[in-house]
């Protein structure tokens, strides 16, 4: 039996999915798998970022269960960054001017942080909120000074600021939409956000735009500047504006993009090329790019059952529904969240103190769940995502109060 190679380029949370998918399902050893990691570390759980920050060791993150150490058919290179794909001799080039041929190859490089043009954006003691690496980065700062600074009011930004109080800071979360987690949550989700972060210590300034970063007199970040002309005194600013496919090896290998970033692949996960794949982040799926893991996690099933000659082989879409706890307060966004659907219809609750929000969308004769949104309590999440697309089994009311 001839053993061929599978190459994945990327060691992040999908690109491990996909090693443990194959490594699981194929009981006759026709693959060996070749990761290549830019990062220092294994894969690691990037949704728990901030817990390193808290104490917890980097360790304590990793993805890699013990025995793949020691599987013969798993190989795990490390502070390795690929520079190009050989297409034509299916091997894959390395900065250090080696190479490494397969058989397959999967690109799994992820994101990139999306640092805005804001002027001081390169001076010490502005970092970016990505990796394990960037943790020490952000911690050599904040060990000089009091405040941090996070731009993007977004998920990453809200852990940011959690990691920053973890460190004995005072964050401050600068946003330029009107509300916090706008993707997520409507005007009315973000404004209880706003009120439960801010009772946590965190200061928002919401609906601003960022005029530059000062250094002070040893050349470090020391001042962050509003258009407005305010400021806060800070030696610490993290940019979590939001991320970009990782999609740099598309030029140098001959790969299509999609129209905002990332390989361009069919609802297989397949480029152009029927030996390369791309999954997760880097992934423009017919045009898509999902910037959530759960996504990730099903492109990997659906290349995995391809290469081994099962199902599922097609990328079925995902479900882009969120629960969250943010520095402790509960965050849920499912369906049509922000009713975008023609006729669609919102009954919203409030409570009395200000601390819950509850949104349900529903259809234009208001007997089917299309969507919703919660901030405070999200014990009602479990079961109106099973109830998205179909009757309600009561009114909404009913259905928020007895959660």
């Amino acid at each position: 039996m001839t053993i061929r190679t599978l190459v994945v380029i990327g060691h992040g949370m999908t690109g491990h999915r996909l090693v443990e998918e194959v490594r699981s399902r194929d009981r006759d050893g026709t693959w060996k798998v070749v990761v290549l990691g830019a990062e220092s570390h294994p894969a690691y759980d990037r949704v728990r970022l901030s817990s390193a920050l808290d104490g917890v060791p980097p360790a304590a993150l990793s993805l890699v269960k013990p025995e793949l150490y020691e599987d013969a058919l798993v190989e795990f290179r490390h502070s390795t960054r690929a520079v190009a794909v050989d297409r034509a001799a299916r091997t894959v080039v390395l900065e250090d001017g080696g190479r490494v041929a397969y058989d397959a190859l999967v690109l799994a490089t992820g994101s990139v942080p999306f640092v805005p043009p804001v002027p001081g954006r390169d001076l010490p003691g502005a970092c970016v909120y990505r990796t394990l690496d960037d943790l020490e980065t952000i911690r050599e700062a904040a060990a000089r000074t009091t405040t941090g600074v996070v731009i993007g009011g977004g998920l990453l930004g809200l852990e940011a600021a959690n990691g920053l109080r973890s460190l004995g800071l005072s964050p401050h979360v600068v946003e330029m939409a009107p509300r916090l987690m706008p993707v997520q949550v409507d005007d009315g989700g973000g404004q209880v956000l706003d009120r439960l972060v801010r009772r946590l210590g965190v200061t928002t300034h919401l609906g601003v735009a960022t005029s530059h970063i000062e250094a002070g007199p040893d050349g470090r970040v020391a001042r962050l500047v509003f258009a407005d002309g305010t400021s806060i005194e800070t030696g610490l600013v993290v940019f979590s504006a939001g991320v970009r496919p990782q999609d740099s090896l598309a030029e140098p290998s001959d790969l299509a993009r999609g129209e905002r970033g990332g390989f361009l692949v069919d609802d297989h996960c397949r480029t152009a090329d029927p030996a390369v794949w791309a999954i997760g982040e880097c992934a423009a799926v017919e045009g898509r790019c999902y910037g959530l893991v759960a996504p990730g996690y099903r492109m990997a099933e659906a290349v995995a059952g391809q290469l081994l000659g099962e199902g599922p082989t097609r990328f079925p879409g995902a479900d882009m529904s969120t629960k969250l706890k943010l520095m402790g307060v509960d965050v849920a966004s499912f369906g049509d969240a922000h009713a975008q659907t023609p006729g669609a219809l919102e009954f919203t609750r409030r409570t009395a103190g200000g601390d819950v929000y509850a949104k349900l969308v529903l259809d234009s004769e208001g007997d089917s769940l299309l969507g919703g949104i919660l901030a405070g309590d999200a014990a009602a999440y479990p079961l109106l995502r099973s109830l998205l697309g179909r009757e309600l089994p009561d009114s909404a009311e009913a259905l928020l109060a007895s959660s």
